[in-house]
């Protein structure tokens, strides 16, 4: 009982780190008989600072935002599987539910979206996505930074032609130089509900642009 009621505050603060990064508003939601913008596909769209939106060109929409919670949330999870087996489970339930939580609240105030039917429907979806992600990030961490690129491009690009490889690499690097740091981690480091994750995918522009050894040896040869 003592884990549960500890997993559930550390994993509240903990999710507000993973939705941070996604963070956008939509001023027109607070304000009354306003309309919400939306894009090309219907999708209320927001207004963010975050580089996720302005570097990536993504849209500030609830999906998006859901995607790259997911991400961080991914990243948490594995830490959490280190804990010892009797505990991890627990923890991950708790971030799972903060998450959906966190996701109708939004639906809530930024969206206007009342309707506990419309609500169900919108979790519904994002949940089949997260059960991919799950899946797909897996598997890109256990065979490699091409198959971890593809499951980005697939999940937060939705398979977009124009991606910008460099930023997806960039986004790799990121997901890599964080889950060493949750390894080299205590759990209670972990456990406390502090952890933050270290700056932004930004900061592997310069890594992603060194020339690999290897490719330079094949141009060598040419």
């Amino acid at each position: 009982m003592t884990e549960t009621y500890v997993a559930y505050a550390a994993t509240q603060q903990l999710m507000k780190e993973c939705t941070r990064h996604a963070d956008y508003t939509i001023p027109q939601a607070l304000e009354k008989n306003e309309e919400i913008p939306r894009d090309e596909t219907g999708a209320h769209l927001g207004v963010s600072e975050s580089w996720w939106f302005k570097e990536l060109g993504l849209a500030p929409t609830f999906i998006n935002w859901a995607q790259v919670t997911f991400i961080h949330m991914y990243l948490m999870q594995v830490r959490f599987r280190m804990f010892p087996t009797t505990h991890a489970p627990v923890w991950i339930q708790h971030l799972t539910n903060h998450a959906f939580y966190a996701a109708e609240d939004r639906l809530v105030v930024w969206h206007k979206i009342h309707a506990n039917s419309l609500r169900q429907k919108y979790l519904k979806d994002i949940f089949s996505q997260w059960r991919a992600v799950l899946l797909s990030y897996d598997e890109g961490i256990m065979k490699g930074d091409a198959v971890l690129a593809t499951a980005i491009w697939r999940n937060l690009f939705a398979g977009r032609e124009d991606v910008d490889f460099e930023k997806l690499a960039q986004i790799v690097g990121y997901m890599r130089r964080e889950l060493r740091r949750l390894d080299l981690a205590s759990d209670d480091e972990v456990a406390d509900g502090r952890w933050t994750f270290s700056g932004g995918p930004e900061q592997e522009q310069n890594v992603v642009r060194l020339q690999s050894r290897s490719t330079a040896t094949d141009a060598s040869r040419l």
